[in-house]
């Protein structure tokens, strides 16, 4: 693997297990999203959701990234890591009341409205404070990702976004609510999409919904497509950047922006999914009648997804150069989901070796709690 191993020599005393990320790894998607972004004219907002670490955090909106946020929290945590709060977004089928006046009091950019309901309590709390929200109508587009059904969004049965045929209902009030501004529209159709096609009927669909509510007297300035691009988890040292030319590429060829509309992404795996792995030690090696178990100190309490979702992530034995043999890779967490994967060849591995389980930036620290009353791992560092 390309992680040097020398690396983790200098934590052989460090209690595991701990989130390892690779700023410079960081640095260099962050680099190489922006500069494609930036050809065409493109505004990105990371998606805070993805992993809230505040030194990552103060990378990327150091980039003069945006912020895509889904809670009153992460609002506060992406403005306090250096995010414009005129770049940040806020999006979710659930906002409380705290969490819009916590949008409201720092003017943030625009709040994505998923339902009529929504849009009435957003414009009841702006008008309590004497002040107009800018909103995005998120809209359902009825596409497929062709994704895990838990990460896929945009599907008419999917709870997320106002549909079609809610439209007119949706014009009717906007008409009445006096304290919202309608400035973008918004879609998002699910997560770790690879083919890019789907992509390309998501621009399908973005024009054709553009075109009706322009029709009808919205001249909207901003188009917000969301996010979704996946990264390779299955070879992550052949492709540690994603092919952001190729993603936004897409969408040039593909959407149809009026005059003086602004193309808006929310990208979050795809920016810090590789720059992260978690680190754990062997605790034991078990063998077992037709498999033998490589049991590990961290759990999924530590990394939720395999469980969750069924997730892939290569994992690597860091301290063995020894000949390959196959194994289960398991957690200590008394549940019998508690597994990293099954039938993973490793370097023949022993009691105090240490395992990596990359691509861990997306969706693991952020998402680690204290199940079994265990400890939320630390996290290292290296340039």
């Amino acid at each position: 693997m390309k992680m040097n191993r020398a690396i983790i020599e200098k934590w052989t005393d460090t209690v595991t297990p701990f989130y390892y990320y690779d700023l410079n790894i960081l640095k260099q998607t962050v680099e190489a999203a922006k500069n494609e972004a930036d050809k065409r004219g493109y505004v990105l907002h990371y998606a805070t959701k993805a992993n809230a670490n505040p030194k990552l955090l103060k990378i990327i909106f150091a980039a003069g990234f945006g912020a895509d946020c889904v809670s009153g929290n992460e609002i506060l945590r992406s403005m306090e890591c250096g995010v414009d709060p005129e770049l940040i977004t806020f999006a979710g089928v659930g906002k409380t009341d705290v969490e819009i006046n916590t949008g409201l009091d720092n003017s943030i950019f625009t709040f994505n409205c998923e339902s009529i309901p929504e849009m009435e309590n957003i414009d009841r709390l702006a008008k309590a404070k004497g002040k107009t929200a800018h909103v995005s109508i998120r809209i359902n587009p009825d596409v497929d990702a062709k994704t895990h059904e838990y990460i896929s969004t945009g599907k008419k049965e999917n709870k997320f976004g106002i549909s079609a045929w809610d439209f007119d209902k949706v014009i009717e009030k906007l008409k009445a609510l006096d304290s919202l501004k309608l400035i973008s529209l918004h879609f998002h159709v699910g997560s770790q999409i690879t083919d890019m096609s789907v992509f390309a009927e998501v621009c399908s669909r973005v024009n054709s919904f553009n075109q009706w509510f322009r029709e009808r007297g919205f001249d909207l300035g901003h188009v917000n497509v969301g996010g979704g691009l996946g990264i390779d988890y299955q070879t992550p040292d052949e492709n540690l950047i994603p092919d952001f030319a190729s993603y936004f590429a897409v969408f040039e060829q593909n959407l149809k922006l009026y005059p003086g509309q602004k193309l808006h992404f929310e990208p979050g795996r795809s920016i810090v999914a590789q720059c992260g792995s978690l680190i754990s030690r062997v605790l034991y090696v078990k063998e077992g009648k037709s498999k033998d178990f490589v049991i590990v100190d961290a759990g999924m309490s530590d990394l939720i997804r395999p469980a969750l979702y069924h997730a892939h992530h290569h994992i690597e034995n860091l301290s063995s150069n020894a000949p390959e043999k196959i194994y289960d890779v398991v957690g200590p967490i008394c549940e019998s989901s508690d597994c990293f994967d099954r039938d993973v060849p490793l370097a023949e591995t022993k009691r105090g070796d240490f395992i990596a389980l990359r691509s861990a930036g997306a969706y693991g620290e952020v998402m680690a709690s204290q199940y079994n009353l265990r400890s939320i791992p630390d996290s290292m560092f290296s340039e």
